[in-house]
């Protein structure tokens, strides 16, 4: 019975088929803009983690003045020194390493190319703060580290623009006054999500740094890593008690340096993201109530339309949960076939999408399943009046209908 109902259903929309189509199209423009915003929402998503990821695992910052924005590092702020960092590596329980890192921006020069990019003096623990292998070449070595020699390991992007595909290790630069040995050669982390090019850097053991180039102690900032298992958070906070204490900061007064934790900023990142993903498939489902209400118009047109036929079929003894029924699957079959269409057109859509904007294309077969489950019951919800409305016509007065 409900297969013989289903083809009537079938042959309804068929014999209409421009109408249906119509009709359907709301339905179908709703599913495609759910999937395709909630599956490039998860895609922007994994690659803000990813990003996020690639600045450092378990990494904290540690600067100078109370912000990392405008105006946050106050003039009146100390620079830290190496006895802060060798104290946090002391004293700070479950940590991988620690790099103390000063940066400054440069004009790189090799031969007649010249490129101005950011030179950063810190000793091998910044790799493994950063989870930045080599591509070739080596580390610093600890004489080089302790005599403050001037060597330096160059990013790609440094390498593309001072000598293009030509080998660079062993070549020498220029970092204004100061010349350098390539001995290394950073893997590519590309952009991070703040838009800064991470390859974009020339790395030198922090005494050249500060010797050669800064002409003082100083230290701009300390890179701190935590092993895995070992909770950022509590070291962040045991690093700020210990360096209130190392900074003589009374009870009370405000700090004078700041701590970042890579992955608060990565949770409230994705947080956000996440959120703003779950407003844009909310909007994008508003589409689904306008097509409901499209079938909804279609199906009473309908039912004015066939009167005749209802009456008939009433007449020869046709219960009235057989005519709803018929007209409620003639709904649904004409929401389902939109919910297919548009599952089809939004992954297609969020593929191009996710290619146009350069994120990964992450399929969430749950909103597939929900979008089209949601586009039946649209089906039910608005096909359900116009078929109540069909099923409880009066035979007599259905059969004299004009």
């Amino acid at each position: 019975m409900i297969w013989e109902t289903i083809i009537l259903a079938l042959r309804a929309i068929r014999r209409n088929v421009l109408r249906s189509s119509l009709t359907i199209l709301g339905i179908v423009i709703g599913v495609a803009a759910v999937i395709a915003m909630v599956t490039l929402g998860g895609g922007a998503t994994a690659q803000v983690s990813s990003e996020i990821a690639s600045l450092g695992s378990n990494m904290l910052q540690v600067r100078p003045g109370q912000g990392f924005g405008p105006g946050g590092a106050r003039s009146s702020a100390a620079p830290f020194d190496l006895k802060d960092a060798d104290a946090i590596r002391r004293q700070i329980f479950g940590l991988e390493a620690v790099a103390p890192v000063s940066t400054k921006s440069i004009q790189a020069i090799s031969g007649n190319r010249n490129w101005s990019t950011s030179i950063l003096g810190t000793t091998n623990d910044y790799l493994d703060v950063r989870d930045w292998p080599l591509g070739s070449g080596r580390p610093f070595t600890e004489g080089e580290m302790r005599s403050g020699n001037t060597v330096c390991i160059i990013g790609t992007t440094v390498q593309r623009e001072l000598f293009g595909d030509q080998d660079p290790l062993g070549a020498a630069i220029r970092l204004e006054k100061l010349s350098c040995t390539i001995v290394g050669i950073l893997n590519s982390k590309g952009q991070s999500s703040f838009g800064q090019d991470q390859d974009d850097v020339v790395l030198i053991p922090l005494r050249a740094f500060q010797r050669r180039i800064a002409g003082n102690t100083d230290v701009g900032g300390i890179y701190v890593s935590a092993l895995d298992g070992v909770s950022t958070a509590a070291v962040k906070e045991d690093v700020e008690g210990l360096m209130r204490e190392r900074r003589r900061i009374l009870p009370g007064e405000d700090d004078n340096f700041n701590v970042r934790d890579m992955q608060e900023i990565a949770a409230a990142l994705t947080g956000t993201t996440r959120v703003l993903t779950a407003l844009l498939g909310a909007v994008a489902a508003v589409s689904l109530l306008v097509g409901g209400i499209g079938i909804m118009n279609i199906m009473l047109v309908s039912v004015t339309e066939r009167t005749r036929e209802i009456g008939t079929r009433l007449a020869i003894g046709a219960l009235e949960r057989e005519v709803l029924r018929q007209f409620l699957i003639e709904a649904v079959v004409l929401s389902s076939f939109g919910g297919v269409f548009g599952i089809f057109l939004g992954l297609s859509a969020a593929a191009l999408g996710a290619y146009v904007m350069a994120v990964p294309f992450i399929l969430n077969p749950a909103i597939v399943i929900v979008a089209f489950l949601f586009s039946a019951l649209i089906g039910v919800v608005f096909g359900y009046f116009p078929a109540r409305r069909a099923a409880r016509l009066d035979p007599i007065e259905a059969l004299r209908h004009e």
